[in-house]
């Protein structure tokens, strides 16, 4: 019974903490240029981070920056009354051209290094 109940209360600890370890918006965009160098990051034509290589918090960073660009190419959109998908392709061209060498990028579905 007392084994359990520590258990139990370790448990909810976890759970508890478990918001304070998940990054914010800012906070993703200060891992993005490591991520990147890191190859664990690259950019996609559809406009949108994808996940090279899983690892650290990779996915997270590209989850959070993913639904910020996406705000803000609807918002685009909607301004200049053009289709989403549009948007995301220029910015998706944009991103691939502005890519340093030594960096991924997504080219006809493979990730392969600028």
């Amino acid at each position: 019974m007392r084994m359990s109940i520590r258990y139990v209360s370790l448990l909810l600890a976890l759970l508890l903490s478990a918001p304070a370890l998940a990054l914010n918006l800012n906070q993703a965009m200060t891992a993005l240029p490591q991520a990147k160098a890191a190859g664990l990051l690259g950019e996609q034509p559809n406009g949108y981070l994808g996940v090279v290589t899983p690892g650290g918090n990779a996915e997270e960073v590209a989850r959070l920056i993913n639904q910020a660009r996406r705000a803000e190419y609807q918002r685009l959109a909607g301004e200049n009354g053009i289709q989403l998908n549009d948007v995301e392709s220029m910015a998706g061209k944009k991103a691939l051209e502005r890519t340093p060498a030594g960096q991924y990028i997504l080219l006809n579905d493979v990730w392969m290094k600028k």
